[in-house]
């Protein structure tokens, strides 16, 4: 049991780092070539793939001309749950 809920509370901070890294490549207009954007690209092959369900679901919060994608916290709170119910 130990192991698994090791396992989530890494995924936990793995999707927050995925967050963080994506508001900087973003905002920051980070070239491709930057370590920043390398491993930003990293954890979001280990998040995307979760992530896509929980989009196809829930559409983004549309706000103004843009639109807010809401899928990680969602996937933040459902780690949280499975953290709690299985540790």
């Amino acid at each position: 049991m130990n192991l698994v809920c090791s396992l989530i509370t890494a995924y936990y901070f793995v999707v927050i780092g995925r967050i963080v890294l994506r508001l900087i490549v973003d905002f920051g207009r980070i070239p491709y070539e930057h370590p920043v954007r390398r491993v930003e690209e990293l954890l979001g092959k280990l998040v995307d793939p979760v992530l896509r369900p929980i989009r196809g679901l829930i559409p983004g919060v549309p706000m103004g001309n843009m639109s807010l994608d809401l899928s990680p916290l969602i996937l933040i709170v459902g780690l949280s749950i499975l953290q709690r119910v299985i540790c």
